[in-house]
């Protein structure tokens, strides 16, 4: 038996809970890429505005360390404060490109779904078939994002069926849940599940995702290392890190 189901009976794991973008689908590349897009451009023009030079954005370091797995606009001005730029707030209504943190933020967004048309959506095959795996065996399933494209993603891969319940960006907002590394988003998952948290089990990619689970008390807090970053998931609190899921 491999250390993972171990640690699943073990702990008396009756529900899996995972994050989209890096677990299950492989759209954390694509998010990078609209990032790094919008955020490039708009530092070059307002250095050149300004007579200043500003670093580009890394995906690599900055992506991960100020954006990954958290909401847009906290996103937006994460990174901004990283540069020095502090932008008013503005309205999630804004116009893509306006100069405040929801302009940007829509302008990531508007990128995010050119590239998602062409490009479509890539999943890991090892997860899919775990997820299946464990559905055969009785386990309940949720998935959460901080995206607020999450209904367009599952439904592009086609993978929707595999989750009976979801909790994204659009939910988050309008429920008032706090963005990683609190645990809103997760409680708010099991809380759907009618799962206790000791009994489910948090699938991450992401040192902040990790955090979350360990913060809102999971059972099993399960890091996946894509990106050879095992130290960082430890770190934040995994109680086992993987590379990839069992094969089944």
């Amino acid at each position: 038996m491999n250390s993972l189901q171990q640690k699943l009976q073990d702990n008396n794991i009756k529900a899996l809970i995972f994050d989209l973008d890096g677990v299950v689908t492989q759209t954390a590349r694509v998010h990078a890429q609209a990032w790094k897009r919008m955020f490039d451009a708009y530092l070059q023009q307002r250095g050149e505005k300004e007579g200043k030079h500003y670093e580009a954005l890394d995906i690599d370091t900055d992506y991960r360390e100020h954006i990954d797995g958290i909401p847009r606009y906290d996103g937006v001005r994460n990174f901004l404060a990283s540069r020095g730029i502090n932008l008013p707030e503005g309205a999630p209504e804004d116009e893509e490109g306006q100069e405040t943190v929801g302009g940007l933020g829509n302008l990531k967004n508007m990128y995010f779904q050119e590239l998602l048309k062409q490009e479509g959506v890539d999943v890991y095959d090892d997860t899919i078939a775990w997820i299946r795996h464990q559905k055969q065996k009785g386990m309940r399933t949720a998935i959460i994002s901080a995206s607020k494209n999450c209904v367009e993603v599952l439904h592009a891969a086609g993978i929707e069926h595999l989750f009976e319940e979801h909790v994204d960006g659009l939910q988050s907002a309008q429920l008032g849940l706090k963005g990683k590394p609190a645990p809103d988003i997760f409680l708010e998952a099991v809380r759907r599940l009618g799962i206790a948290p000791q009994e489910a089990a948090v699938f991450e990619d992401a040192r902040k995702g990790v955090q979350a689970g360990k913060a809102g008390g999971f059972g099993l807090v399960v890091g996946i290392d894509r990106t050879h970053d095992e130290a960082a998931l430890i770190e934040g609190g995994a109680d086992l890190v993987i590379q990839q899921f069992p094969p089944v």
